[in-house]
């Protein structure tokens, strides 16, 4: 048990001895001042890009830009589900024939976006009361869909 009790106090002592050698150390160093030194002075060791330039090639290809679409073909968009610029009536849904019937003028159960634009541009002119070609908010308040009332259950 003594000696168990001696290499535990010869640890500890050891531990000290380093803690207060290493702590000795520590206040010696000078903290480094001033400003930093210049980057030609800092070697890295790495190749400089003068020197692989070459060995990268020219830049890659720029993308081409999309077009910016007006908000009528993004609308006309989102209903032309198999993007054969005709909107059949299947995509425009079932719960819309009606409104489907009004815009397809020609009968054909297609959709084109002229047939589109021509019953917008209708329908932004019936709004635009004063004839500006702008709609105030109280003109755009009237394209907004007649709803339907609810019928209450009379329990």
């Amino acid at each position: 048990m003594s000696r168990f009790i001696a290499g535990i106090l010869g640890t500890l002592l050891l531990l000290g001895a380093g803690l207060l050698w290493w702590q000795g150390r520590a206040q010696d160093e000078k903290p480094v001042t001033g400003p930093p030194p210049p980057l030609e002075a800092v070697s890295t060791g790495l190749p400089d890009a003068g020197d692989i330039g070459d060995a990268r090639g020219p830049a890659p290809p720029v993308p081409p830009e999309a077009p910016k679409l007006s908000r009528e073909e993004v609308r006309f968009n989102r209903y032309d589900r198999d993007r054969d610029e005709l909107i059949s009536r299947n995509e425009l849904m079932g719960s819309r024939t009606a409104a489907f019937r009004k815009l397809d003028t020609d009968g054909n159960n297609l959709l084109t976006f002229e047939e589109w634009a021509v019953a917008t541009g209708e329908r932004f002119k019936g709004a635009d009361a004063d004839r500006n070609g702008l709609l105030t908010r109280q003109e755009f308040a009237t394209t907004a869909p007649k709803r339907k009332a609810k019928v209450r259950c009379r329990c």
